[in-house]
Formats: C-alpha cells, structure tokens, sequence
C-alpha cells in the first residue's frame, strides 16, 4: 500500500458508512485485502507502507508486532462485519499482500483467512491469495498455506541478474523465485503467480530477456511485469540523485515491454492488463480485476485502502496507531470521501481502459468520444470484433496508455 495517504473527511469512529454504500450491494461482488507492514530490509526503490524491526523499535509498534499481528487484523475483519450488517455476500476473494506476508508464520496468515471465513463465508470458487518473498518460505510453509485454504501464491521475482536485484537491494538469490514455483506447485497450488520489474538502473535488453526466460521456464500461470517508478523519499531516488546509477527512461521503457508482450505471447501469455498476462482465464488474478472494474473491498491493515459502494477509506498509517484504535474499539480509519457520480465514471474510464475489454464507449462524454475517434484513427485503439462499441487499447495504445486515458476522460 502506498506510504503516503490522501486528504478527506474524518472517519466516524464506529466506522459506519453511509446508508447509500450499501445499495444494491448484493449486486456487487465483496473482496477483503489483509495488509502486512512488515519487511525484513527496506527495498531502495519501495515506498510501500512497510516497516523493518529497527523502524518500529520504540515507536509503539510492539502493539502490533508480528506475535499479535494475526489478532489485530482478525479484530478489524469483526468490525467489518458489525459495519457492514446484514450483508449476505460471501468473500468472492482475499488477497493478502505487504510488505512481506510471509514474515508472519503461515499459521498467522491461516488465521486472518479463517476470521474472513467465519465472519462473512468464502464463495466456493474465492481465489485466496497471498504475496511471497522467495527466501521467506519453503515446502513446509507452502503446504500449510495450501491446507489452511489458499490457493493462489504471487512471489517476487523481479529480475533473475544479480547485479538488477542488487540496485534494487533485493536479497534472494537468482534461481530462488522458479525453486518456489516448483515448490508451490508440490504443495497444490494451482494458480501461481511471478512479479517482474523492467527499467532498473544499469539493466539491459539481454538482462531482461534473461528474466523472461527465466520466470517462463519456471512455469507460473501468470506474469506481472511493472516498469520501475523512481519514487521520490526513496532510496533508489536518492542514489540516483547523487549520480551513482543511472535514470531510464521512457524508450527503454517501451522498448522493454515490447520485448515482455513478445516473449510471454510467444510462450502463450495473453495480456488481460496492461501489465499482467496469464495462460488461462483461470490463471487471470480475480482479486485484482475486482479493483480494476470497481467492485467492494474491504481493505485491513495500516495504511490499507477499502471501498464500499461508492465511498473510500484508508486506514492510519503506523501498526501502533492501528493497534492502538483497535484496542480502543474504535476504527483505524484514519479519513474517507464519497465519491460524485463523475468521480465514479472518471475511474471507470481510467481503470477499465487498461483492460483487455477496456471500456464501454458510453462512459465518455463528447470531448472523450471525439478522443476516441482521434486515438483510433491514429492506431492507439482498436477498429476490430474488440473495438465495437468500447475503447480497447492497441499494442501501441499500451505504451501510451497514461496519454490516451488523460484524453478519454474530458
């Protein structure tokens, strides 16, 4: 989750929402994101809301520390249920991420999943999800994820070069991420999932052909490959600042991602969004199409973001205060706003875009429409059976999918 959160109007301390969020709710499909703030070292280029021991060391965070943690988030999914009422939807997906989950002992990352289980049930197809450090697990750890009910793993890759893992201070070792895949694989999970990072400073072409093979060979059912965004406070930024690594920039962007949709489609990847790709529908991550086409979640965690029905909310930022509320029995939202018609069709429009299907046409005002013609007249969208009646991105639209949005939503 982001380090930094958004302005808006205080959270009620019994957390109620609004009588509208709750509208039409059974039409929507209900998801829970379960954050752990917790990381081993500090990544240079992560500007995640994570902390390291020696961050929360006389800070209050022993409140939250990683003995009690599963406690606090289970305690914050009750008081999701006394918020949300009567809601009679079944969890259609859990994804938990971090930080690194996989700090916890699988146990604890069991016992959050069963508080979702108990309190609101899990549809009988929920894809249960939970981000892995490669060095963080082994075949043991796996097993009682998969026995305890989860059944999809996403771990970070992000390069198989040593040097690219160095800049970004990640410190598994080359050929870890694949032994994981096998590893999960062994344990029954069916759906796997390897994370991949192009455009690190000092990173070429051959290096990132390189990781491609490598995350393909591994045989993961889906890919997610993400430019590196240089952000500022971070480490990395700082670096580069001082000149000790290079910047990238936009070209080797695109150039880079056109070699990742060639050699994942080669290997048969299709892309579903702009930066993931998976061999199946199934394989497709559920959780995160949830977001992307506006559905509720309910986000648990420090800093973790939710969204019910029109109206979003984020939590306070430092496990202590978060604890600290709980404990209280008060919510650990730290503010919220409900959003205007307009801002709800604006993230249509941007979310959705990024979308295989992309976006119903009838979303766009008239200055958007006449956007569309202009970006389909000049290859950036697609004419084809995809095309009739939405806006769908072309391969080109993809490297410009930032631009062509900005323009779609006047």
């Amino acid at each position: 989750m982001p380090s930094v959160l958004p302005d808006g109007e205080p959270m009620p301390e019994d957390g109620a929402l609004p009588a509208s969020a709750l509208e039409e709710a059974a039409g929507r499909p209900l998801a829970f994101y379960l954050h752990v703030p917790y990381c081993a070292t500090r990544c240079g280029y992560c500007d995640f809301n994570t902390y390291t021991a020696t961050e929360l060391r006389g800070s209050g965070g022993v409140l939250a520390s990683r003995d009690n943690y599963a406690a606090m988030v289970a305690e914050e999914i009750r008081l999701a249920r006394k918020v949300l009422g009567d809601d009679p939807r079944q969890v259609k997906t859990v994804f938990v991420g971090g930080g690194t989950p996989t700090l916890l002992a699988a146990s604890d990352l069991v016992r959050m999943l069963s508080a979702v289980r108990e309190e609101f049930g899990l549809a009988d197809d929920a894809e249960i999800t939970t981000e892995a450090n490669p060095e963080s697990v082994d075949p043991a750890y796996l097993a009682e994820l998969r026995e305890g009910g989860f059944n999809r793993v996403s771990f970070g890759m992000q390069s198989a070069r040593q040097h690219v893992l160095k800049v970004l201070d990640r410190t598994h070792t080359p050929g870890r991420p694949e032994a994981c895949v096998a590893e999960a694989r062994a344990a029954g999970f069916r759906h796997v999932n390897l994370d991949l990072i192009y455009g690190t400073p000092g990173e070429n072409d051959d290096d990132w052909r390189a990781s491609l093979a490598a995350a393909v060979g591994a045989g993961p059912d889906h890919i997610s490959a993400y430019a590196l965004i240089v952000e500022e406070g971070t480490q990395l930024a700082r670096r580069i600042r001082r000149g000790e690594v290079p910047m990238t920039d936009d070209d080797v962007h695109a150039d880079r991602y056109l070699i990742a949709d060639s050699v994942l489609a080669e290997a048969g990847f299709d892309w579903y969004e702009v930066s993931n790709w998976s061999t199946s529908q199934a394989g497709r991550c559920l959780h995160n199409e949830l977001y992307w086409r506006g559905a509720d979640w309910w986000g648990a965690g420090p800093g973790a973001h939710s969204h019910v029905g029109g109206v979003r909310w984020w939590n306070v930022k430092h496990p202590g205060a978060y604890a600290a509320a709980l404990a209280e029995g008060r919510s650990p939202g730290a503010g919220r706003e409900v959003l205007a018609p307009e801002d709800r069709r604006v993230e249509r429009v941007l979310l959705e875009l990024r979308l295989r299907e992309g976006c119903e046409l009838s979303l766009l005002r008239p200055a958007g429409l006449a956007a569309a013609g202009r970006a389909l007249a000049e290859g950036l969208l697609e004419a084809g059976p995809y095309g009739e009646g939405r806006a769908v991105l072309t391969l080109r639209g993809r490297l410009l999918a930032d631009a062509v949005v900005r323009d779609l939503v006047d």
